[in-house]
């Protein structure tokens, strides 16, 4: 059964509240999110939200890219079913990429079997975290402090979760409540310790802690590629809801 675009359009708002771009700006319904000091894609896409909305694409399209150009990025579109048809087919006509296809899962906290699950208390310290959840990514410490400036700019109630091992961190992952429903975020485990429960337990430590802020439903996002990921989500109850991609003109 489809995903009611009402229902997507929650989502993708919870997300941005998730996950929240320094600057952003509208273009009719079209939300421009640019974050110049962290390269994360969902912080700095064209993300359209009314699929009706198809008026100037051309003149738009341009616009946005010297909006993008005077923050030093390329001009990227983040396309879910709220975008319209014709935008895309103008982006495919014109040229542009389509890559790294996501879906959007989401779960009925009754329905999750929490019963074996860590209850831990989220860690308050936004830098140690950040050092740990770049540590498991094996990415470089140097992006520690615009990592903190993204999770320190979310307002509604989060949860910073790390799982070691021996004093390693092993797992990491963030939670945010919003109302009755929890986004989990950041959802890492360092390579050589996966298959190991490791991915399992944060998520289930994580949602535990989610249904003690009241929330009743859960959503994440995934890429499609990774097999084993969603695996695992849909052996926890989760399911598809929708999915996004996006695209970027050949020449950037």
């Amino acid at each position: 059964m489809p995903f009611a675009l009402t229902q997507v359009r929650q989502i993708e708002a919870l997300g941005f509240r998730a996950w929240p771009a320094s600057s952003v700006h509208y273009d009719g319904s079209w939300s421009i999110r640019i974050t110049p000091n962290h390269p994360a894609k969902r912080l700095n896409s064209v993300n359209p939200l009314d699929p009706g909305d198809t008026e100037n694409i051309e003149k738009r399209v341009a616009a946005a890219a010297e909006r993008f150009r005077a923050a030093g990025r390329a001009l990227i579109f983040r396309l879910s079913p709220l975008a319209p048809q014709k935008l895309e087919s103008y982006l495919e006509k014109s040229g542009w990429t389509r890559f790294d296809e996501s879906l959007v899962m989401i779960a009925d906290l009754a329905d999750v079997d929490l019963s074996d699950a860590r209850e831990q208390e989220p860690e308050r310290d936004t830098d140690r975290f950040a050092a740990a959840s770049l540590r498991v990514q094996a990415e470089s410490p140097e992006k520690k402090s615009s990592l903190v400036d993204v999770i320190n700019a979310i307002r509604p109630a989060k949860g910073l979760f790390v799982r070691e091992d021996a004093d390693v961190p092993v797992s990491a992952a963030i939670c945010v409540c919003d109302g009755a429903m929890a986004g989990l975020l950041g959802i890492e485990t360092a390579e050589l310790e996966r298959r190991r429960g490791h991915g399992r337990a944060i998520v289930k430590t994580a949602l535990k802690w989610a249904v003690m802020q009241g929330a009743r439903k859960a959503w994440l996002q995934v890429e499609a590629g990774n097999a084993g990921a969603i695996a695992l989500y849909q052996s926890m109850g989760f399911k598809e809801a929708y999915r996004y991609a996006y695209w970027r003109a050949e020449h950037d």
